[in-house]
């Protein structure tokens, strides 16, 4: 711990169960993301920067600012970015991708469409939307449909990340070899360990912050696929059931709609039927 923190988080400081509650319930109202109280050592954790970058000097002197009205306008987008998760890589969950491009592309193509719209609706730093680019800009490459990718995340600290497209060389050893020798560009530094995607890649993504909490998405015409992959199983059945039919709203009858490997909408009534492993079509 730095000096500057030591001083500005006396030891012992802890959030109040009433403050706890009261940041708790801000936050699933935000972001669907329940927080009980077994987790209020770790929200303290993810709150100290909060602390230091606004000179609070204790967790509930944060909470008093931040829900008295004299917190800046960008306090609660900072709050959210400082809760939230984000786990990605390039190509996680790789069945997913095989099924895009042996299945979904030629499905689509066979159609006679001339663009093709897809959308990661939880795109973290930008790992499954660069991985979705790679599959439909070597599709588009052999004579298949264009494309745009629309790429959104509540937290605008992983999006600015993501929009740069730099990321430690090590990150993407998942993508095959071929296709990082096309989309990965390497740098002139040769003792760089961080590598770029290519500019023509990174030109067909939009990246904008959205809030799937939001009562609808504004994402344009309807898409033709969206992945939305591990971020239900921080939501409850009523909010996950919300969101993925908002999901479907914005889904083109036909088109395809990919969950993670651990989510399950069993049970849910929604205008899609199963056509392989967490991957869906709307009716």
């Amino acid at each position: 711990m730095s000096a500057a923190l030591a001083q500005t988080t006396p030891p012992g400081d802890r959030l109040s169960p009433h403050k706890f509650a009261r940041l708790a319930t801000l936050i699933y109202d935000q972001t669907g993301i329940k927080m009980p109280r077994t987790k209020a050592t770790m929200l303290e954790g993810r709150l100290q920067r909060r602390l230091r970058d606004t000179g609070m000097a204790t967790f509930d002197q944060y909470c008093d600012h931040l829900f008295d009205g004299r917190a800046a306008p960008g306090e609660l987008v900072h709050l959210i970015n400082a809760v939230t998760t984000n786990k990605t890589d390039f190509f996680r969950e790789p069945v997913h991708f095989d099924y895009l491009a042996q299945t979904v592309l030629p499905t689509i193509a066979a159609t006679g469409q001339r663009r093709i719209r897809a959308w990661s609706a939880a795109c973290s730093t930008g790992a499954e939307p660069y991985t979705m680019a790679m599959i439909l800009d070597q599709f588009a490459q052999g004579g298949g449909p264009d494309y745009g990718i629309l790429a959104t995340d509540i937290d605008t600290t992983v999006l600015e990340t993501a929009r740069r497209g730099i990321y430690p060389a090590e990150l993407v050893q998942p993508v095959p070899a071929a296709l990082r020798q096309r989309y990965v560009a390497t740098p002139v530094d040769r003792t760089s360990r961080d590598v770029r995607i290519v500019p023509s890649l990174r030109s067909a993504i939009g990246f904008a912050r959205l809030n799937l909490m939001d009562a609808s998405y504004p994402v344009g015409e309807p898409m033709d696929i969206i992945f939305c992959r591990n971020v239900l199983i921080y939501f409850d059945k009523d909010t996950q059931e919300k969101v993925v039919r908002r999901l479907c709203d914005c889904l083109r009858p036909g088109g395809y709609l990919f969950l993670g490997h651990s989510e399950s909408i069993a049970g849910m009534d929604l205008p899609v039927s199963t056509v392989s492993y967490t991957v869906f079509m709307k009716d």
